[in-house]
């Protein structure tokens, strides 16, 4: 239980306390829950995008009011990471120098322009899900940002240098939860295009490889795994799972 308060206030704005104090044992455990997390949000926000559609907006505009809820359920901090982490990336600094623009609370034009693109492109892909009527596929997206959080944080990934957060969950993840996971959310896939079952599992797939290969990078870029990289890991799986998903093939 502990660990599922800790995981419900980490992730979200729902007014639960965690405990008073967080062990990376507990930590590692509210990691293993963050699908279910996931899934919540990603059921949250999918019945919002109906509503909204049946309400009389535009896929379009209901797409775009969508990504802002869940920013707003997620205080943001998964925006903000990917912001910082493309900063980081784009400075060209040595690895001290490189955390320290990440840290630095402002976003500069990489960090900008990646916002602009991740909010853009989610927000397309949602309203293109919602005329396929592909509810739960926007619900597997989410969910899979989430999948993507606890193959980051596997066994054997070490933390950034002064990364307070990343020190509690860098190399907490069994090899039981990074199995069961990405299982779970490939078999799950295969509802989410009901026209081409096929399509489905190949996106998700897809996408946690390729979120896989950027966190890799990330890791050796920024010498370990920070709070961050892991916002970064969770915007990148949603669009591209989105995306995905939306596919007419």
């Amino acid at each position: 239980m502990n660990a599922l308060r800790l995981a419900v206030s980490w992730l979200t704005v729902v007014p639960i306390a965690g405990p008073a104090l967080v062990d990376r044992r507990t930590a590692g455990h509210a990691i293993t829950l963050a699908p279910l997390i996931g899934l919540a949000l990603g059921a949250f926000a999918a019945g919002a995008l109906r509503l909204s559609v049946s309400a009389g907006l535009t896929t379009l505009l209901a797409g775009f009011l969508v990504v802002g809820l869940l920013a707003l359920l997620t205080r943001g901090m998964h925006l903000d990471g990917l912001a910082d982490t493309v900063d980081g990336l784009g400075s060209y600094g040595p690895p001290a120098r490189a955390r320290e623009i990440m840290k630095s609370g402002g976003a500069g034009p990489f960090g900008v322009a990646a916002l602009i693109f991740a909010i853009a492109v989610q927000a397309v892909a949602f309203a293109t899900l919602a005329e396929q009527h592909r509810w739960l596929a926007l619900v597997l997206a989410v969910a899979a940002g989430r999948v993507a959080v606890v193959l980051a944080c596997r066994t054997g990934i070490p933390a950034a240098p002064d990364a307070g957060f990343g020190a509690l969950v860098a190399g907490t993840q069994p090899r039981a939860a990074v199995l069961i996971w990405p299982t779970f959310a490939v078999v799950a896939a295969v509802a989410a295009v009901p026209d081409n079952l096929w399509l489905g599992p190949v996106v998700m797939i897809a996408a946690l490889a390729l979120t896989a290969t950027i966190t890799r990078h990330c890791v050796r870029r920024f010498e370990g795994l920070s709070g961050d990289i892991l916002g970064t890991v969770v915007e990148i799986t949603v669009s591209i799972a989105a995306v995905g998903f939306s596919l007419g093939l």
